[in-house]
């Protein structure tokens, strides 16, 4: 058994094809097809299950997948702990956001990661903070950008970088529009406009809805907060969203200081509390801490 081998095996099971999986080890199709058969030979099982439109793993392949990471994540420390001992920085930054982010300049951060560390490959993928929380815990995210509400997320360290009020935005002729305010409770039957579940927004205005007693009546959800007041501005419900993103579209919304309780959008930079950092983990965690402001 070799660790190409159990690479080949472990990006074919990530990315359920043959032809991604050849694409993204830099390598020909046929190439990984005869190692992945080669590996099966060596073990006397079939692994993946070529049958569907999307490969599978058969049984023996879910036994064997644990063994592979773990296989390669111990090979892959091994190198970036001579590398640290060297005072390199190489590897490979797997880095989350959390869906709809959009208070964080998450471009000018990885730049600034690129910049000071040029041999580190840089992986980003946006997923919702449960998802994100997962991948944290479990090895496959070395930092990530998630929210968080009133319950701090189990076996991760956080530190908040995003703590803004969340208001209810309304045309001006809502009859909502007069006060300046609005209490939580008030909003229970109205058909409501917000970010999708997971972002920092929807985790706050879910959690205090349910200490609250009720659901929100969310009708209407979009990954961008634009199309929030896009929507909001046609008078088809009321937009919850972070109080500056509001204020910034204050001729086309009212926005109203959600009461009783109030209620905030929080984001925090995420690592695992569980496992030790990789170097690139590490530093891209010192940077991160050092650039993005602190509430």
């Amino acid at each position: 058994m070799e660790l190409r081998q159990l690479e080949y095996f472990l990006a074919v099971v990530e990315e359920r094809s043959f032809t991604r999986a050849a694409a993204r080890m830099h390598v020909a199709q046929p190439g990984v097809s005869a190692q992945i058969r080669r590996l099966e030979r060596e073990l006397g099982q079939e692994l993946l299950d070529r049958t569907g439109p999307a490969v599978r793993l058969t049984q023996a392949g879910s036994t064997l997948l644990p063994h592979a990471r773990a296989a390669l994540s111990a090979v892959s420390g091994a190198r970036l702990a001579l590398d640290e001992l060297a005072g390199l920085v190489r590897g490979r930054l797997t880095a989350g956001i959390v869906t709809s982010l959009s208070s964080v300049p998450v471009s000018d951060l990885l730049a600034d990661f690129h910049r000071t560390y040029p041999e580190v490959e840089i992986r980003l993928t946006e997923a919702s903070s449960d998802e994100l929380a997962a991948g944290l815990r479990d090895g496959r995210l070395d930092a990530a950008l998630i929210s968080t509400g009133t319950r701090p997320p189990e076996g991760l360290h956080t530190r908040l970088v995003v703590d803004e009020a969340l208001v209810a935005a309304v045309v001006p002729e809502d009859p909502l529009a007069a006060g300046g305010e609005v209490a939580l409770a008030d909003l229970a039957d109205r058909p409501l406009i917000c970010l999708p579940p997971g972002s920092g927004a929807r985790t706050g205005l879910d959690e205090a809805c349910e200490a609250a007693g009720f659901r929100p009546r969310v009708t209407m959800e979009a990954g961008d907060p634009h199309r929030l007041v896009e929507l909001a501005g046609r008078g088809l419900g009321v937009a919850v969203l972070p109080a500056p993103f509001a204020r910034s579209h204050g001729d086309r919304l009212r926005g109203l200081d959600i009461v009783a309780p109030r209620i905030r959008a929080r984001v925090a930079l995420a690592w695992s509390a569980e496992r030790p950092a990789s170097p690139a983990g590490q530093a891209f965690v010192d940077l991160a801490s050092a650039v993005l402001p602190s509430p």
